[in-house]
């Protein structure tokens, strides 16, 4: 059976532009003009949706977070189109969210193979067998973490910045996207901050530290994680209720440059 991805797009040539593409690369595309389309993926059951930033009648941030607080849909990917490679709406974005981000105007070649990317980090969760065993087990509701079997102690900032790692397995983030993420308003705080934050980190996960293996380094941009997560059912799994709903990370990050320009020049 064919995936069925939806896009989420209000301008129609971009729409137009992506239906042809996936459908040509085999995927079954459903298309919208409006953010008016919660009913509909719950009823349908997209395999990714792609969304564009700004819409007349909503706000794709807001739809991005609507989806994630959604039980149906939460673990839906979402791959948003961006205007501009401007690096606060690619954190916007991914804050709010979304595991990649595309710009408009983007060729046939890259929208397929961003969504195929997309498509692979998520096949191991939703279909891992016995052969391929999670490195790190998380637990969302608790902020627990185990590693290879074993509970690790985490601060709450460790386990924000594992988790948000966790979620966009294999993407690689520059500190400042994820001083925006994770760290969201926090004051007082500079991308060397990030550096220590994952030393710690690899000191708790990491069987040999001194050459990592789960997470790590890409010299000149910034940290990638590899390692295999899987997700703690808990027992209230499927409840909406707003302590179930709520998501334990910053409400709202403000971008890292005009935050260092509140800060400190230490660290």
């Amino acid at each position: 059976m064919k995936q069925l991805i939806f896009v989420v797009e209000d301008e129609t040539e971009v729409r137009e532009l992506a239906q042809q593409c996936l459908e040509r690369a085999g995927y079954v595309v459903r298309t919208f003009s409006t953010a008016n389309v919660i009913q509909e993926a719950e009823d349908n059951h997209p395999c990714l949706m792609l969304i564009t930033m700004v819409m007349p009648d909503g706000n794709g941030l807001d739809l991005c977070q609507s989806i994630r607080e959604n039980h149906a849909l939460a673990r839906t990917p979402i791959v948003f189109l961006i205007p501009e490679a401007a690096e606060e709406h690619r954190a916007l974005a991914l804050e709010s969210g979304a595991d990649d981000c595309i710009v408009k105007p983007f060729s046939p070649r890259e929208l397929v193979a961003r969504v195929q990317a997309v498509l692979r980090r998520f096949a191991p969760a939703a279909g891992r067998s016995g052969l391929e065993p999670a490195d790190l087990v998380i637990d969302s509701l608790a902020m627990k973490l185990s590693v290879r079997g074993s509970e690790v102690p985490t601060t709450s900032l460790e386990f924000r910045l594992i988790e948000y790692l966790a979620r966009h397995r294999g993407q690689v983030f520059t500190r400042d996207l994820l001083l925006d993420a994770v760290w969201g308003d926090m004051q007082f705080v500079t991308p060397r901050s990030v550096d220590a934050c994952i030393r710690r980190i690899r000191e708790k996960i990491e069987p040999d530290r001194t050459s990592p293996t789960y997470l790590k380094t890409i010299r000149g941009v910034g940290y990638r994680l590899d390692a295999i997560a899987a997700w703690q059912l808990a027992p209230n799994d499927g409840c909406t209720c707003l302590a179930c709903t709520t998501p334990l990370g910053p409400s709202r990050a403000i971008p890292a440059t005009e935050r260092r320009r509140r800060t400190s020049s230490q660290d």
